[in-house]
């Protein structure tokens, strides 16, 4: 039955309050991982350099007659300089006198607010830039100064697929790699590259992988059982996925990243890498040219790859 004629319902009444709640929810991809595991270095211009060095291969006929004399000395053990560029990441924002001071549910101020998504969105993207398969550049003309990504530099530990080659540092630049043609992710991979990256003095630690290569991750066959014992009065307990595997070389915690790793699977030393900083995330006003308020944000940031070597990485992933 319907309701008798002129009764009040919330289809008639006026004046009824809303009902919205006083929080604002939202779910985006905004961790860090990478940039947060390795460590910070303070860099003081815009183009950042340091050293690397080498030892002489190891040689099981190094024996001398006794007494004898010095003739030729060995080759000099020169260092080399890889460097790379400081990138100037920015985000600016603004907001109407009239909507910051109205009443708002979820926040008191939108202003605030804006400067917190934007420092949030600042992050991500030095994120993304720092671990990707980025080439750097110079300043010049209408483009800017860019960063290499560590995938870019990485030329000694790498597994690149069909017609791939690497990048690396070269007379003041990183190029980006070319992965090469798409391959099925394979734990003969991982532990081909692992074998390479041990015969050559690294011992990385972390592995970041996409969603869906961390899902293949956890397929691979190993030696554990993926079961749980359990008693009789408890339900099984399926593990469906892995976080950490253990190599022939140690132990590799494996860290899916939400938007930054795409086809490749990096193996990483955090010790052999940094953020280097000319100048912190910062914001500032800008000049009020009408009835509102707005702001920039800055950052200029390089990565620091202390020794490539000391990572891997697998490109070209399926």
């Amino acid at each position: 039955m319907s309701a008798p004629t002129n009764t009040a319902t919330t289809l008639t009444t006026k004046g009824i309050r809303e009902d919205l709640e006083d929080t604002i929810y939202r779910v985006a991809p905004e961790k860090t991982p990478f940039t947060q595991a390795i460590g910070t270095t303070k860099v003081t211009n815009t183009f950042h350099e340091w050293q690397t060095e080498t030892l002489d291969a190891p040689d099981a006929t190094n024996a001398q007659l006794e007494g004898d004399d010095v003739g030729t000395l060995d080759a000099e053990n020169v260092t080399t300089r890889p460097a790379n560029y400081a990138q100037i990441f920015r985000k600016t924002g603004g907001v109407s006198r009239t909507d910051d001071i109205v009443k708002k549910a979820g926040r008191a101020s939108e202003m605030n607010r804006q400067k917190v998504l934007k420092g949030i969105a600042i992050r991500t993207d030095i994120e993304k830039r720092f671990i990707g398969n980025f080439a750097s550049n110079a300043e010049s003309g209408a483009t800017p100064r860019h960063s290499a990504g560590l995938n870019a530099f990485l030329t000694t530990n790498v597994s690149n697929g069909a017609g791939g080659s690497n990048g690396g540092f070269s007379g003041g630049v990183v190029s980006a790699a070319t992965p090469g043609t798409a391959r099925t992710f394979t734990e003969a991979l991982v532990k081909s590259v692992l074998a390479t990256a041990f015969g050559n003095g690294a011992m990385p630690t972390q592995a970041y992988v996409g969603g869906t290569h961390k899902q293949q991750f956890s397929t691979f066959t190993g030696i554990a059982s993926i079961r749980a014992d359990v008693s009789n009065k408890q339900q099984a307990v399926i593990y469906a996925g892995a976080d950490v595997y253990v190599s022939d070389f140690g132990k590799l915690t494996i860290i899916p990243h939400q938007y930054g790793m795409g086809a490749d699977c990096l193996l990483v030393d955090p010790e052999y890498a940094s953020v280097g900083t000319l100048d912190g995330i910062k914001t500032d006003d800008l000049a009020k040219s009408g009835d509102s308020e707005k702001f920039i944000m800055t950052a200029e940031k390089t990565l620091v790859v202390r020794n490539q070597k000391a990572h891997a990485v697998i490109r070209a992933l399926a």
